[in-house]
């Protein structure tokens, strides 16, 4: 089922492709934060992976599902929840070599554009900011579908990823190693597996 569809100037045309299923998920959802994942991946001393995570986010998926196109996504990321599962390297993590998260508290991500790759992937672009350093990122997704939980929320789900280069955004530390090479990667792989309630909907005083 597309969930993005690309900008169209037939108005009548793209009215008329717009999916009832579809259409059905217009509204706004907020994150669920414990089914939820905002991780990274960068090599560590050229032979091996580090993973992490930031236990702390709020979010909102904004889905039109009569004009696709329409719909955003916003994401405020708590700098400090930074989680690798060693203490001594998150403490570096926060600090001045890093994030600075005293002074930059937040990670944001303000989506521009959504369009649709084929089938239920889609690639939703906008600006990530990092240490008051603004640039672009594109961030290619996998809908996972729809579904009514339990508890009688309707919930939609995504997964994807995107690289980046944190030096973009003054993410510069780094050391040398002995035997030739740096001990951290430039390159960053994020990693999103995202579950969203919608939020009820509400209806005017009689």
């Amino acid at each position: 089922m597309a969930l993005f569809s690309r900008n169209r100037t037939d108005e009548a045309a793209t009215t008329a492709e717009v999916d009832p299923a579809l259409a059905a998920l217009t509204g706004q959802y907020t994150l669920d934060p414990t089914h939820t994942s905002i991780g990274f991946t960068v090599r560590h001393a050229m032979v091996t992976n580090v993973r992490g995570a930031f236990g702390e986010f709020e979010g909102t998926l904004d889905l039109d599902g009569s004009d696709p196109s329409r719909s955003t996504a916003s994401i405020d990321v708590k700098i400090a929840s930074i989680d690798t599962g060693v203490a001594d390297r998150d403490a570096h993590l926060r600090s001045g070599d890093f994030f600075e998260a005293d002074k930059y508290p937040l990670m944001t991500f303000r989506s521009t554009s959504a369009e649709t790759l084929g089938g239920d992937k889609y690639r939703i672009s906008g600006d990530l900011t990092i240490k008051d350093v603004t640039r672009p990122l594109s961030i290619d997704l996998e809908f996972n579908g729809s579904a009514i939980d339990p508890y009688g929320n309707q919930r939609v789900g995504f997964e994807g990823s995107a690289e980046i280069l944190r030096s973009d955004w003054g993410l510069t530390w780094n050391a040398a190693l002995e035997t030739g090479g740096v001990v951290l990667s430039d390159k960053v792989r994020l990693n999103f597996d995202i579950s969203a309630i919608k939020a009820a909907e509400t209806t005017g005083a009689a």
